[in-house]
C-alpha cells in the first residue's frame, strides 16, 4: 500500500520565518551573481574604450550586449525574491498582531469572568439600604446636635435698635435721678421713717429713741 499511495512524511511543515529565511538566501546568492557581472561589464567597457571602431569592437560590444542582459534578469528576479519576503514579513507582522490579540482577548475573558464573580456577591439592594440608614442617622446626628447647643430663655434673634433705645433710656433715668450710687447712698428706707409707737403698746420703749438718735 505504502508503494501505490506513499508513506506518510514525517517532515517538519514549513514555517513562515523559515520560508523568509530562504528567501534571503537567495537574494544573497543573486547579489554575488550581479557583483560579478558588474566587474564583467567593467571589464569589457575598458577594452571597448581603447579599440578602434571595426570587427573586434563590434563582436566585444555584442558580448556587452549579452552580460547586460544576464545582469537585468538577475536584477528583476532579485526585485521578485525581495517583495516576496516583504510580503511574508508583512503577514509575520500580522501573525503575531493577531497572537496578541488573542492574548488580550482571553485576558479580558478571565478579568470578565473573575469580575460577574465578585459582582455576583454585592446585594445593590443592601447597599442602598445601608445608603437610607447612613442618610437617616446623619439627620438625627444634626438634630441632637441643634437640641443641645440650644440656648437657654435667650431670644433666639436680637434686635440691636431696641437694644440701643433700652441703654439710652437708662441713661437719662440716671441722669434725671442723680445717679444710682447717689440714690442709693442718701435714701432712707421706709420702715425706718415711720418712727409712730404701735397701738398695742402702751408706753415708747427706751430703744426707740436710740433708734431715732442714730438713725
Amino acid at each position: 500500500m505504502n508503494r501505490l499511495f506513499g508513506s506518510k512524511s514525517t517532515a517538519p511543515k514549513p514555517t513562515l520565518q523559515g520560508a523568509i529565511t530562504n528567501l534571503d538566501t537567495r537574494i544573497e546568492s543573486i547579489d554575488v551573481q550581479l557583483a560579478k557581472i558588474n566587474a564583467e561589464l567593467q571589464t569589457y567597457q575598458q577594452r571597448i574604450v581603447k579599440m578602434r571602431d571595426g570587427p573586434g569592437k563590434t563582436a566585444l560590444k555584442q558580448k556587452a550586449l549579452k552580460v547586460l542582459q544576464r545582469r537585468k534578469m538577475y536584477e528583476t528576479q532579485k526585485d521578485q525574491l525581495e517583495q516576496q519576503s516583504w510580503n511574508m514579513q508583512q503577514a509575520g507582522m500580522m501573525q503575531d498582531n493577531l497572537k496578541n490579540v488573542m492574548i488580550t482577548v482571553d485576558a479580558m475573558k478571565t478579568t470578565n469572568k473573575e469580575l460577574k464573580k465578585q459582582y455576583g456577591k454585592v446585594d445593590i439592594d443592601k447597599i442602598e439600604k445601608m445608603q437610607d440608614e447612613m442618610a437617616d442617622l446623619m439627620d438625627i446626628g444634626n438634630d441632637i446636635q441643634e437640641s443641645i447647643s440650644r440656648s437657654y430663655d435667650l431670644p433666639e434673634e436680637v434686635d440691636e435698635a431696641e437694644l440701643d433705645a433700652e441703654l439710652e433710656a437708662l441713661g437719662e433715668e440716671v441722669e434725671l435721678g442723680g445717679g444710682w450710687e447717689a440714690e442709693s447712698s442718701t435714701a432712707i428706707p421706709s420702715f425706718l421713717e415711720d418712727t409712730s409707737v404701735p397701738t398695742f403698746l402702751d408706753e415708747v420703749p427706751a430703744s426707740a429713741g436710740k433708734v431715732k438718735e442714730a438713725v
